[in-house]
């Protein structure tokens, strides 16, 4: 199965590592690991998370307020749509899938 990420989800991905980094030595790392965790449930259970819309759902990263917005493709491929901070305004990702 193939994942591809929007490129504003990939920045959203780097400045929040670089946002833990700063915090604390090896947080930023620790966060990406919990992101790449929470994909790999995501490639294996595309329909186990709560539904946004027809195709888009949202799982949550363990340990950090973020969640992973994604679409599962017809095509066995996931499409990352947000690395989502689930402090900001809940629904600020939508315009990108237009």
């Amino acid at each position: 199965m193939n994942i591809d990420f929007l490129e504003v989800a990939a920045l959203e991905l780097d400045d929040a590592f670089a946002y833990y980094e700063y915090q604390q030595q090896n947080l930023g790392y620790q966060f990406t690991y919990e992101v790449w965790n929470t994909i790999e449930r995501i490639k294996y259970y595309p329909k186990a998370w709560h539904s946004f819309s027809h195709n888009t759902r949202r799982c949550l990263v363990k340990n950090f307020p973020y969640g992973v917005i994604y679409q599962a493709k017809e095509n066995n491929s996931i499409l990352i749509v947000a690395i989502m901070n689930l402090h900001r305004k809940p629904s600020y990702w939508v315009d990108r899938l237009k």
